[in-house]
């Protein structure tokens, strides 16, 4: 038997058997999360014209000292027509168009005005409070790289660079297999010997974002007839995640059933806790992931595995597709650690973050609790309050 995976490896791994989808175009307003298939260039500049960025009143350059005669107005979207001459000024708005020959702006609150009689009170007009035609971009700027995830802020600046519809990567279809067989559908009727099937549906909120469609199938039983089944239902998923049968025990049935089914592992087992017994295997253009059943492990994997696969095949950089660390101080301090990196559930606070009492890899209380996982290194020493530690927000992942 092989030795566990280091968890770099093991990622590396994994996303090398990924190859982003076929993109498709869609509208920028609906885009939120998706990733870029090609870059993005400016079709147009921002802004097309110099602006005020302050109400006021805009004149020339070479006429600051006043009085002047208000001849018009500029609001945003309402440009003022016409070229100023010396001792004019036009009444402006804060992101209206400059006029022409217009250099300066007087804040409105520097003037005082007498019917279209315009004087100075105090300061002076300045060029400190126009916005330049493309200081924001200009068009032919680069905007966006293939890969980039689109958020509100990027959505806002690819429609104000002229873009109303991208290329972005397909999402991934998703089949969560859960399988054992004391998991009982129904948790109003779970007998003594049975534990309600929630790692199905935990799996499946996971990937949701992430995944054009999500499938669950199961619970299934503990039989390489039951399983086979189960994976002819979930072929044609860009992804299989498996929960359950993925150890040695005399029911961990998981390896040999996608073994019999076609499918090639390419791992199994890596050095992390809790989850190691995780495998990777694939058939034609389905990538499987076998989790653990317990269900935080389940949810560690997920988020070590799972997420950065869905991400990778929606268009993600591998690089981006991999969850990043915070780095934080200890509010509490955390024991040593031991062989293998560890994955401790903790809270985020602001003198912190703070590990959890109960790291049971069964225990759902405290993985409900928890909006962070803090990563303990291989044989990492003991940690004291204020010590620095790198911490995986669980943001979009539990709801929180």
């Amino acid at each position: 038997m092989s030795a566990p995976l280091p968890l770099a490896e093991a990622q590396a791994r994994l996303l090398a058997l990924a190859t982003p989808l076929p993109s498709e175009r869609i509208a920028i307003a609906a885009a939120n999360g998706r990733y870029l298939a090609e870059p993005l260039t400016a079709r147009r500049t921002q802004p097309a014209a110099d602006l005020s960025a302050m109400d006021g009143y805009a004149m020339r350059t070479d006429d600051l000292a006043g009085p002047w005669q208000v001849v018009g107005e500029s609001a945003a979207g309402h440009p003022f027509h016409g070229q100023l001459a010396a001792g004019e000024a036009v009444r402006i708005s804060t992101g209206a168009h400059m006029p022409e020959g217009g250099g300066a702006v007087l804040l409105q609150e520097n003037a005082a005005r007498d019917g279209n009689q315009l004087s100075l009170t105090q300061g002076q007009p300045t060029a400190q409070h126009i916005r330049r035609a493309g200081f924001d971009f200009a068009a032919g700027d680069n905007l966006l790289e293939a890969g980039d995830m689109l958020n509100a802020g990027r959505i806002a600046l690819a429609l104000s660079g002229g873009w109303g519809e991208v290329a972005v990567g397909r999402l991934p279809s998703v089949a969560v297999i859960d399988s054992g067989d004391e998991l009982c559908p129904d948790p109003a009727t779970c007998q003594p010997h049975q534990i309600p099937a929630s790692n199905g549906a935990m799996l499946a909120a996971m990937a949701a974002p992430w995944a054009g469609s999500v499938r669950r199938i199961g619970p299934v039983a503990d039989t390489m007839e039951a399983l086979a089944s189960a994976l002819d239902q979930a072929a044609g998923a860009d992804v299989i995640v498996t929960s359950g049968g993925a150890s040695v025990g005399d029911h961990d049935l998981m390896r040999p059933a996608l073994a019999a089914w076609g499918a090639e592992i390419d791992f199994w087992r890596v050095a992390i806790k809790p989850g190691k017994p995780l495998m990777v295997a694939r058939k034609g253009g389905t990538i499987a992931i076998g989790l653990p059943g317990n269900p935080v492990s389940s949810f560690v994997t997920a988020f070590l595995f799972v997420l950065p696969l869905l991400r990778r095949l929606a268009g993600a950089s591998a690089e981006a597709a991999l969850p990043a660390p915070l780095f934080l101080p200890l509010a509490a301090p955390i024991a040593a650690g031991g062989d293998r990196m560890e994955f401790v559930r903790g809270v985020m606070g602001p003198d912190g973050v703070a590990p959890l009492g109960q790291q049971d890899s069964s225990a759902l209380r405290s993985l409900a609790r928890a909006d962070c996982l803090i990563r303990r290194d291989v044989q990492a020493v003991a940690a004291a309050k204020g010590a620095i530690v790198p911490v995986f927000p669980l943001w979009g992942t539990t709801g929180g």
